[in-house]
């Protein structure tokens, strides 16, 4: 049985995406930002390591430094002569038959070229007793052995995470320039929606998409502004995106995408600006127009609040990590064994909602999250991935293999 809302004339996701990529050009404009402002954004230009990393040799290990010329035989014993803090080195230099206490980060006295762990030595007073068989030039971290000078830190353009914002920090590099942030409008449309707070009248619902979309574009790479609930009005719509795209790189609107009578984005955005594709092959999701007003990029997507978390997860999050000039890589996707009966007919890829976990044996199973219905908020709220299910697929039997994709590392 074949899907009743498939036509030869839906698109699927991966031409999209091409048809955004074609589309899209990164933005250039930049600003500078200090290392606590710079987790997530993106890296406008490539950082030079300064010095050497490390800037001298120093110890991996507490422990004892000496110079390996002394194992001869072993064991052995040497005259311990000082100490090597991490801050403050020893300041004179090894003779034959000597060694140096010397701690994590601390710098390897001139004359010694091993460092022995302290758990393997004996000490009595000055005299510390080596073990047998003991290894030469171990536990040392060299000059530059991570990173050279003038060797390239992070290339751009790249997402900084906290990992990279250390290793910035250790080269003595406080601040970066940094892709300045995407201006980002969003509105939803239709007049059957009202205000979290108001009461309800005949035929109203609360607006839901405007608060999920607040929280998908929290992100330190985006300025938001909410522009509110926009009724079915044309002429309205029209004065609204106009005025956005005087200020904004993106505008992402909800509902009136889809052919009813009351549903003007395309036909505005037709007087406007121009589209470029307006429906999906995918479920939840179908409607969807993607175009251009002026310099500003716009988005509509579904009104149903499904629909508006796939659109906005499968398209939209790709167009937006190209403006920033990231690559679109591929979501992470996977095989697990799927314990529920699905429904699905052929014509669209579908993004069931599901409850991933991972067995004992470390086998990955699934099950559905329930009603998977676009307006149907509470089994995505249980759901912790997307059962992917491709165009031609149809009903799954329980005990089959499905592609999942996780919404995080995190089960």
């Amino acid at each position: 049985m074949t899907d009743q809302c498939y036509s030869h004339s839906l698109i699927s996701i991966n031409e999209a995406l091409e048809n955004i990529r074609a589309a899209l050009s990164p933005i250039k404009d930049e600003e500078t930002v200090n290392l606590h402002q710079a987790l997530d954004r993106v890296l406008a230009r490539s950082c030079i390591a300064p010095f050497n990393l490390p800037a001298f040799p120093n110890s991996s290990m507490d422990g004892y430094a000496f110079n390996s010329a002394d194992i001869k035989n072993t064991p052995f014993t040497l005259e311990q002569v000082g100490i090597s803090w991490a801050g403050r080195p020893f300041s004179g230099e090894l003779s034959a038959g000597q060694c140096v206490r010397i701690f994590t980060g601390a710098v390897i006295p001139s004359g010694a070229d091993s460092v022995i762990m302290q758990e393997q030595i004996h000490c009595s007073e000055h005299a510390i007793h080596f073990p047998e068989n003991v290894r030469a030039k171990q536990n040392i971290r060299y000059i530059g052995e991570d990173v050279r000078q003038d060797d390239c830190l992070l290339a751009a353009p790249k997402q900084l995470s906290a990992i990279d914002l250390g290793l910035l920090a250790s080269a003595g590099i406080y601040e970066v320039r940094v892709i300045r942030k995407i201006r980002i409008a969003f509105f939803s449309t239709g007049d059957e929606l009202s205000a979290i707070g108001m009461p309800l009248v005949a035929g109203q619902i609360y607006d839901s998409n405007r608060y999920t979309l607040t929280a998908l574009l929290n992100n330190p790479c985006y300025t938001i502004t909410d522009l509110g609930v926009i009724r079915d009005d044309k002429a309205s719509i029209h004065t609204c995106l106009l005025a956005a795209a005087k200020s904004n790189d993106v505008i992402i609107s909800t509902g009136g995408a889809s052919v009813g009578d009351a549903d003007f984005i395309k036909e505005i955005l037709d007087d406007i600006g121009q589209v470029n594709f307006w429906k999906l092959a995918i479920k939840p999701g179908k409607p969807l127009a993607f175009g251009r007003i002026q310099d500003c990029h716009f988005f509509g997507l579904p009104g149903n609040p499904i629909s508006v978390i796939a659109t906005f997860q499968q398209v939209v999050t790709h167009a937006l990590r190209q403006l920033m000039g990231l690559n679109n890589n591929a979501p992470l996707r996977f095989k697990a064994v799927c314990h529920s009966q699905l429904r699905k007919q052929a014509g669209r890829q579908e993004f069931q909602r599901g409850i991933l976990s991972q067995a004992e044996n470390g086998a990955f199973e699934v099950i559905s999250a329930g009603k998977q219905g676009s307006n149907i908020l509470s089994a995505s709220s249980r759901a912790n991935c997307y059962i992917v299910l491709t165009r031609e697929q149809t009903n799954v039997e329980a005990g089959t293999e499905v592609l999942v994709e996780p919404f995080s590392l995190f089960l």
